[in-house]
């Protein structure tokens, strides 16, 4: 519907300039425009880098296959005949470029909807150009007219035609449909803008811009705004592949076209802004009164045609579609922040790392689930750990749904709640009685499990978590008050569910504590699940890692030091408090296999039996019986 807005008047004016050899305008162009291809800067990486990878190599691998054979039938019976480009090797070219706020451009006479003219441009040259690269661009100001300020959309068309021909289907002795080539995009971008109404809960006042404040009310939360980027790069693909007509393999056949008479293709025009951050998009209002705009013609090559077309083609896992799978600008641009900016040498490293460390998120997961899946005894276990787990997901589940988190994130938490709250039925006995709340829901009963009673193992915990709530509610009622202070909330349930994550996520590695506590008092660790938090050790390691090298948040990399503290806590109690196989414990075993049976020793006779035997000493008692005594 973006399409539809309405758009006046035929064309758009452009600064008139004379027009250098190398296409370019006889003037410097600001100051504030970005090149196409950004100089490197600091070491990046980004998530969804192996899921892009992936989708390269995947299409590379369908194109090291070779064009179709050429003996496929038709849609008559009749065998397919590869086709060749219509525009030979070195041909002569001139580009013509206009731009016009209509998407089927007819009006030629108007000079000013001509942006650009480029004449004697060479097919497959690749020395020519300032910087011998065959490249060429053309910078100039457009000034826009009032139908693109009220979020009209703007279109760019280009011509290529052989030497001597023009674009003018009108002007018949110039035009030949066979010697002209003709591409057209809609060069703004509709981005979606939310607007949350926040306020401070005391006062009532907002920091928020007046007018955004109005714009919400007329709008809605959610306003589709034309955006502008000052960069965009036309390459034409210097390929002479035989195509065959109804064979060539997507994304790439909606970029070959064929002509209906000939069946031979014309040259491939490709609009290429994949170097375009999304950071570097700015909005179009009422107060631009016009828009710079850098145009550059490259060559291109068909490789690498090939992984841009892969690229900016919709990922297939994107099944969910835009609104329930979006990404935010800072996702997006990870990748090209990545390929522009990071050492090849420190990228394929982080790519490697980037693997083993799902490989180890996936495992502790695993060893997680068979842990308590598995275990009898809850000797040594923190059970209020567990229920205080189950709080912490249900607050971050509650806080992305009043947030309004693309619906995998939603998806991905609520799994997480479901997996903490089978853990309950593990550390306790669940029973459902048969009298129910309001005649319609089960009422459920907890009941501690006799492991866990009988042991010290609750008296520990019940002693560590009144300790730690000494801590925890002092430092929770500081925040709360300093959030409702000091920020901002759409009402009193976003206060106390902001409040909430808030606070967990600052001071949550607390809660980590009473399980050392608890090992403290036992004075072992072989309870623990060692393979579980040695997997997200390493995980922890690696995030520690990315962290220094990669700009991050400061609270970020403060959280990944306090987890390694507490991680280390555990690695010097596994290490004081070894496992003894020796020793016996209460019911009479001990971790060493059993030796082979002793002989049986013979029976004494009457006259051994009448002998007396010397007092024998009692064994010394080890050193930890001495102490416990």
């Amino acid at each position: 519907w973006c399409r539809s807005q309405t758009r006046l008047g035929s064309g758009i004016a452009v600064a008139v300039a004379k027009v250098t050899s190398n296409g370019s305008i006889g003037r410097d162009p600001p100051a504030e425009t970005q090149p196409q291809n950004p100089p490197p800067a600091r070491p990046s990486t980004c998530p969804a880098c192996l899921r892009r990878i992936f989708i390269i190599w995947a299409i590379s691998s369908w194109f090291r296959r070779g064009p179709a054979p050429q003996d496929q039938a038709g849609p008559g019976g009749a065998p397919r005949v590869a086709s060749r480009n219509l525009f030979p090797k070195d041909t002569l070219m001139n580009l013509h470029v206009y731009i016009s706020e209509h998407e089927h451009f007819t009006d030629f006479n108007a000079t000013s909807a001509l942006f650009w003219e480029q004449h004697d441009l060479v097919y497959g040259d690749w020395t020519s150009g300032e910087n011998s690269d065959g490249c060429y661009e053309h910078f100039a100001e457009l000034d826009i007219p009032q139908s693109v300020q009220q979020n009209g959309s703007i279109y760019i068309h280009v011509y290529f035609t052989k030497s001597g021909f023009h674009p003018d289907p009108r002007q018949k002795a110039l035009y030949r449909r066979l010697a002209t080539v003709h591409m057209s995009r809609m060069i703004n971008k509709y981005k979606r803008r939310r607007f949350q109404k926040t306020k401070n809960l005391l006062t009532g006042e907002t920091e928020a811009d007046p007018e955004m404040i109005k714009r919400a009310e007329d709008y809605g939360p959610v306003e589709v705004i034309s955006h502008w980027h000052p960069n965009i790069t036309i390459n034409i693909v210097d390929d002479h592949t035989p195509w065959v007509k109804g064979s060539v393999p997507p994304p790439l056949d909606q970029y070959v076209k064929f002509d209906a008479v000939s069946g031979d293709y014309y040259p491939i025009i490709y609009f290429n802004d994949y170097w375009n951050l999304q950071k570097d998009y700015y909005p179009i209002n009422e107060s631009l009164a016009s828009l710079p705009l850098r145009v550059s013609f490259c060559p291109l090559s068909l490789w690498r045609w090939q992984l841009y077309a892969a690229q900016s083609t919709k990922s297939p896992w994107n099944f969910l579609g835009d609104e329930l799978y979006e990404q935010s600008d800072e996702e997006q641009d990870s990748v090209k922040v990545a390929l522009l900016e990071t050492n090849p040498y420190l990228l394929a490293l982080t790519i490697v790392v980037s693997i083993v460390h799902s490989v180890f998120e996936f495992l502790a997961f695993k060893n997680d689930i068979q842990f308590w899946n598995s275990r009898q005894s809850l000797e040594g276990l923190s059970v209020r750990s567990v229920f205080f787990g189950v709080f912490q997901s249900f607050v971050v589940l509650l806080y992305i749904l009043d947030n309004e988190t693309n619906f995998v994130v939603q998806v991905s938490v609520f799994i997480g709640v479901l997996i903490d709250l089978w853990k309950i039925t593990k550390v306790m006995d669940v029973r459902v009685r048969p009298d129910k709340v309001a005649g319609l829901f089960p009422r459920p009963t907890f009941k501690d499990k006799s492991t866990y009673v009988e042991s010290s193992t609750k008296v520990y915990d019940d002693m560590a978590f009144r300790y730690l709530s000494w801590i925890l509610f002092p430092l929770l009622g500081c925040y709360a008050v300093y959030s409702l202070l000091y920020l901002e909330h759409k009402g009193w349930y976003s206060w106390v569910l902001s409040m909430l994550y808030g606070f967990l996520l600052t001071f949550g590695f607390i809660t980590m504590t009473p399980q050392l506590f608890i090992n403290y008092k036992l004075k072992s660790v072989a309870h623990l699940p060692w393979r579980m938090l040695t997997y997200k050790a390493l995980n922890t390691f690696i995030d520690d890692l990315f962290a220094f090298v990669i700009k991050m948040p400061v609270m970020y990399r403060i959280g990944c030091l306090r987890d390694d503290v507490v991680f280390f806590i555990y690695l010097y109690q596994r290490w004081i408090y070894r496992v003894d196989p020796t020793r016996v414990n209460e019911f009479g075993m001990s971790g060493e296999a059993p030796t082979a049976a002793a002989p049986v020793a013979e029976a004494p006779t009457a006259e051994e039996a009448s002998v007396p035997l010397p007092p024998q000493e009692a064994p010394p008692k080890p050193a930890e019986d001495k102490k416990r005594d």
